[in-house]
């Protein structure tokens, strides 16, 4: 099973990138391929210029763009690991979106209505987030969270969503035992989704 895994997180020792290693492991472990695409260390450009807008579904957009859309309809799954930053992704995780999940490529809309054009591909989402998800439930934020990205992004464009792991009480100086507990729970992701590979 081929996967794409795309982390977005300006710190390579942050516990965001530390999750994409476990989980990424724990795919080669169980005999899967996969591609990481870390946005940031890419310096993947996130900004959507009106000449990308209106070349949109007419002509071949620019190289990295359409290697990122050569990427993701050559994956079986993929898995998007990110922070909330006031409760939505990284700039540069959104710019990627808007860039990469174009009309003509990843959906079609017609009288309002969208049509998902990558279906027949699974999806796994990993957020972080310094509030407590009690906190983020009770006050209506985690189903706006849940809204505008599960659904309103991935699920609209075709993906089966597999799960939604999300971590919370990241903050600095997180002790090591919490940290390793965290690893543990992205690698079981991985495992329970996935386990051993047929391929």
């Amino acid at each position: 099973m081929k996967h794409l895994v795309i982390v977005a997180h300006p710190r390579v020792d942050s516990l965001t990138m530390c999750l994409a290693r476990a989980y990424v492991d724990e795919l080669a472990a169980r005999g899967h391929q996969h591609t990481l695409h870390d946005l940031y260390r890419l310096e993947f450009n996130p900004v959507l210029n009106s000449a990308e807008i209106a070349q949109a579904g007419s002509r071949p957009g620019p190289p990295e763009v359409l290697q990122a859309q050569q990427d993701i309809e050559s994956a079986d799954v993929l898995t998007v690991i990110y922070p909330l930053w006031w409760l939505s992704m990284p700039a540069i995780l959104k710019g990627y979106i808007d860039r990469v999940f174009a009309r003509g490529f990843a959906y079609e809309s017609r009288n309002g209505h969208v049509q998902g054009l990558l279906t027949g591909r699974r999806c796994v989402l990993v957020t972080l987030s310094g509030a407590p998800l009690p906190v983020l439930a009770g006050t209506g934020r985690w189903d706006a969270v849940q809204m505008l990205q599960d659904t309103h992004v991935f699920r609209a464009v075709g993906f089966e969503l597999l799960e939604h792991l999300h971590f919370d009480h990241v903050e600095p100086g997180l002790p090591a035992t919490v940290v390793q507990e965290h690893l543990a729970r992205v690698r079981r992701c991985a495992h329970e989704h996935f386990g051993v590979s047929r391929s």
